[in-house]
């Protein structure tokens, strides 16, 4: 087990907020460590849970006297949605602040909750990033079992933790929260979504696959985003009155995770799943750089009816009347050696005048850098040290 410590990106703010991302990214130790000595209330505590589920008043009573401004911490929040009316009237009458942990906001928003109407902000915490792990960053291993805490310290196990992982997440958030009537579907259907993790979704063969009607697969990936174990990845459309494809993409927030939900812990990944992972982890590294920055910038794909793709095109500006919208193209490949003929897709999107290309860049995992003619070619580590950097956007 490594013992190393890991400074996460995230910093608190100085206002109330939420913190919502899927179970054991660290969002309960993030809390403790920036939330010292301060009223802690942890919704899976039974005791805890069972009082202030049957009087959600009495909150205020177990808070104390404090002054205004002080900090209060709230972890699983979505255990108990009522509280959110008290937790708004103490910031309201009191001036306290409060910081708020969930693995989704799913139950909130179903139990009527309002999300205490814009008094506090909403930050998401995932699994660890390159720059997080710094100089422990190991790509073969982020790859093969992704960067969940609790799988990066214990790699040597990661099969069998990343099966616990999967199992636990249908108890408590599915069995648990009653948020779907009968378990097994749904896990017939996560075993479907972890095999397409990365590609164009087909609904309708995923509902074939998994034995369930094609309007409960839109049911259950909406749990899955939810509960943000996974992502939407929306198609590029410069131009809608073009034929463009509009089916998106759908990636697993990690992994290893993607991994075990396809139940293929146990056996060898091929170079397609490897190549799928390394997609996954930089949809995850653009993610949560997006996020922690604050840049706000949308991330799409990018597919012709052709078949041309662009992994991933970020927007930098929007299209108005007078500007035709600018992005930075990238091409992500599983492979040693780059092969001219990925640069394709980017230079086609480039030259169709739809759109400002700023960047083309390819990250390929070779060790040599490379300029062709408006395209650099990039090394996953350096791609990432980049993006951390604030280099790519």
């Amino acid at each position: 087990m490594k013992t190393v410590t890991v400074e996460r990106l995230l910093t608190p703010p100085n206002r109330s907020f939420f913190l919502f991302g899927p179970r054991s990214v660290g969002k309960s130790y993030w809390l403790k460590q920036h939330f010292k000595d301060v009223p802690y209330f942890d919704l899976l505590e039974n005791r805890t849970y069972l009082e202030l589920s049957r009087d959600p008043s009495i909150l205020e009573a177990k808070i104390g006297q404090r002054p205004a401004g002080s900090w209060i911490c709230i972890d699983e929040i979505q255990k108990i949605p009522a509280l959110l009316s008290e937790v708004h009237r103490l910031i309201e009458d009191k001036g306290y602040n409060f910081a708020l942990s969930g693995s989704s906001a799913r139950k909130l928003k179903r139990g009527g909750a309002d999300l205490l109407a814009g008094r506090a902000i909403t930050l998401k915490m995932e699994g660890f990033t390159s720059f997080e792990i710094g100089k422990d960053f190991d790509l073969a291993s982020s790859l093969n079992w992704g960067t969940l805490p609790i799988v990066f310290v214990e790699t040597a196990s990661a099969a069998d933790i990343l099966s616990a992982y999967v199992h636990t997440y249908i108890k408590e958030e599915i069995k648990e929260e009653g948020i779907v009537r009968n378990a097994e579907p749904f896990i017939r259907f996560l075993e479907v979504a972890g095999i397409v993790n990365g590609q164009v979704l087909n609904k309708e063969n995923i509902a074939r696959d998994a034995k369930i009607p094609r309007s409960t697969v839109d049911v259950y990936f909406s749990i899955l985003e939810d509960t943000l174990l996974g992502h939407f990845l929306p198609p590029f459309r410069p131009e809608a009155k073009v034929r463009e494809l509009t089916h998106p993409k759908f990636y697993w927030f990690d992994a290893g995770v993607a991994r075990g939900a396809a139940g293929l812990l146990y056996e060898p990944v091929d170079s397609t799943w490897c190549g799928l992972s390394l997609e996954t982890l930089i949809f995850h590294e653009l993610r949560v750089y997006n996020h922690v920055m604050a840049k706000n910038r949308a991330i799409y794909f990018y597919r012709t009816a052709g078949g041309s793709e662009i992994d991933f095109v970020i927007e930098t500006k929007k299209r108005t009347f007078s500007d035709k919208g600018h992005v930075i193209c990238l091409e992500v490949k599983f492979s040693k050696k780059w092969n001219r003929k990925w640069e394709k897709a980017m230079r086609a999107l480039a030259n169709s005048g739809k759109v400002i290309v700023d960047k083309m860049i390819g990250v390929y995992c070779g060790t040599e850098t490379y300029h062709f003619d408006g395209i650099d070619v990039l090394p996953v580590v350096q791609f990432l040290k980049m993006l951390n950097d604030g280099k790519i956007f």
